[in-house]
Parts: structure tokens; sequence; C-alpha cells
């Protein structure tokens, strides 16, 4: 019962043991009580800039979905389970009674202590925070709900859980790119390999001598910084991972036996060549993706691809590595029409380039040509 906005939730349930660290519980709550149990974490960050939660934001359509089914049916059948996370101030009882010397889950009582207005809750819901807001919104409050948890008091473990759950279903491609760095546990291959990409996004887009810095928008910011941010992460991690693939410059900077990446020499072969991209076509860097096509999903992608034919002749600890590389961009400087004029090799307006494979690919091959062409003009 829950008594002056506080007091205590009991329900029956079964504890199963996958990992004594955190063991598991089967149990169900009415409607009415998840929301007064669970909290919901969405991502976002803190001032100092670092990633906290994990959850996306409320989807509204699928919400209002769930409530009308919800609403409607005479006997509404809501068999998924929800997965919460319980930290460890929610007590266990087992039931006395015989045991079987082979049984896997062990009967009794959870007793959840409900805390008064503005108090922490005992629990985040890690899968299922649509069907909650539904849930809390329905008339259905009686309706009872089967319930899914494991003690975690650290949010961490909680993100692992999240992003291991939610593997195969339809998040953001942002989200889930934004939360891989902060997850420690094993990933299916499909992730594994997104990992390094996303950590990369993540030293350029927070790093303060990063070109990148403050310009690459992402799942938690909020709206306002978002107005500064001109390129998607999506863009950017995109092209890292061109550029750590078997073709890419940054392939042998990875141990592909062990799957590690030596970030230091790859985080400053990145910063080296933005950065000079940055000083050579300074009058396009940091607008709009409308006002300048370098900041577009094509631009990036495209210079990261001239950027694999550029960086393998530059010594990136040398004093001077940036100015080198500002030399060798100078080279395609005449043939680019980021903000104004025309493609003259392609034929287009500078604003008639999209985000898309074939223009992609036309673009990269017509700089990657300009700049090979131009260094043989040099010899």
């Amino acid at each position: 019962m829950i008594v002056g906005g506080g007091g205590v939730i009991r329900r029956r349930a079964l504890r199963l043991v996958q990992d004594p660290k955190h063991p598991l519980y089967l149990f169900a709550l009415r409607a009415s009580e998840l929301l007064e149990v669970a909290d919901i974490s969405r991502v976002s960050r803190d001032i100092e800039g670092d990633l906290i939660g994990y959850q996306r934001g409320e989807v509204g359509r699928h919400v209002k979905n769930i409530v009308d089914y919800l609403d409607a049916a005479s006997e509404p059948l809501f068999p998924h389970a929800l997965i919460l996370s319980i930290d460890s101030s929610t007590i266990f009882q087992g039931s006395r009674g015989p045991r079987i010397d082979d049984e896997v889950a062990e009967a009794g009582t959870l007793t959840f202590r409900i805390p008064k207005n503005g108090g922490q809750k005992p629990a985040w819901i890690v899968d299922g925070q649509q069907r909650a807001l539904a849930l809390s919104r329905s008339r259905r409050k009686d309706l009872s709900i089967p319930i899914a948890a494991f003690v975690a008091d650290d949010v961490n473990t909680q993100r692992d859980q999240f992003v291991l759950v939610n593997t195969s279903k339809p998040l953001p491609k942002g989200l889930i790119s934004e939360l891989l760095p902060k997850v420690s546990a094993h990933l299916p291959a499909s992730l594994a390999a997104k990992r390094a990409p996303a950590a990369l996004c993540e030293v350029l887009a927070t790093l303060p001598d990063s070109p990148f810095f403050g310009i690459v928008r992402r799942s938690s910011e909020s709206k306002e910084t978002r107005k500064t941010q001109v390129v998607t992460d999506t863009s950017l991690i995109n092209a890292l991972t061109e550029n750590l693939s078997s073709n890419g410059s940054l392939f042998v900077h990875r141990d592909v036996a062990t799957g590690e990446t030596d970030y230091v020499t790859v985080q400053r072969v990145l910063l080296v060549f933005w950065t000079a991209v940055k000083r050579v076509f300074p009058e396009a860097w940091g607008k709009p993706p409308t006002q300048s096509r370098l900041m577009h999903g094509v631009g990036i992608r495209a210079m990261g691809k001239l950027m694999d034919r550029m960086m393998g002749s530059i010594d990136t600890d040398a004093p001077k590595a940036i100015d080198e590389v500002c030399a060798e961009l100078m080279l395609i400087k005449p043939v680019c029409a980021w903000t104004s004029g025309e493609w003259s090799g392609l034929g287009r307006k500078w604003n008639e380039l999209e985000n898309t494979g074939s223009h992609i690919n036309l673009l990269s091959n017509y700089l990657v040509r300009a700049y090979l062409g131009a260094r043989r003009e040099e010899r």
C-alpha cells in the first residue's frame, strides 16, 4: 500500500540467479503502480557535457496507439513484459516451505519502498518506456503488467542492458551511437563494430581543441544547443566508419585480431586533417548544411574519403603537420563550391548535391581526382 505520498508496495515474485551480483525477479504490477515504483531515465548531458541516462524521448504517436488499444478493448491482452532495474533497497523475502533440489527459481515477496514526492524511486525502466507512459494514461489502472527486473544500483549496468535489449529494435541510430562508447558489456558483432566510430565521434564533438567542438548534433542535446550544431553525428560516424574500414587510412591503427584501436594515434590523425579543413575553408565551416555543403552529409563523407587518400603520406607527429595538410588541401580549393557557384566538373550547382550514396560517390571521386591531378601537375 501507499500512504501519504510514501509507503510500500509488496508483490509475490520469483527469484532467479543468473548473475549473483544482479539477481533477476519475475512479478507483476498494476498499471497504476508502475510509475510509482519506476522512473524513466531519459538520455541527456550534465553541465560538464558527460552523458547521463539512456532512454529516448517520448514517441507521442506510439504512446497514443497503445492507450487507444487499452481503452477500446473490452478485455485487453498485454503480454509484453517490461524490464526494470531495481536498486538494492528493494527487499526480497523467500517463502518458507520445502525446497526442491533442482529448482531454478525461488518464490517469495518483493517489497518496494515508495518515496515521498520528489524522492528517488527504487526502480528504473530499462525497456518499455513508451508502454509505461501509455499504461499510466490509460483507464485500465488495475491491469496486471508482467515485469522482469534485475538488481543494479549503477547507471552503467542499466545502460548496458538497455543497448543490448534494444539491439534489434528500431531505436534512433543517433541514440545508439551516443550510448555505445559508454557501454562496457560484451556486444554483438554488429554493435561492436560501431563502438570505435561512435567513440571517436564523441571525442571530436566534445574535445575543446577539435574543429567539431560544439557543432555536432546528438540525441542528448537540447533544442537550444541544436541551433549551433550543424553536423549530424550520423554523417560523422559514417565517415569515421569508412576511415576505419580495411580501405580507410585509419585501418592500420586497428588490431584486427583483438579488435583494439590505437585511439591516441587515430585521434591525432583526425584532429590534424579536420583542423586543416577548417583553416582552408573558413567560409564554409560551422554553417548550416543549407548554407554550406561542407557541413552537409555529402561533404563530410566526401572529405572523409579524401582524407583516406591524403593522410598516408603525412607525418602527424611533425610540428607543422597541420600546415602540410593545409598545403595539400589548397590543391583542391579552386574546384570546390561549398557555399556558392557550381561544381564545374560535375555540372551541378553548389547546393544540388544531396546526402545519397550516388552523390557521395560522385563528389568523393571528383575531389580525389582533382587532388591527384593537381599533385601530378606539381611534379
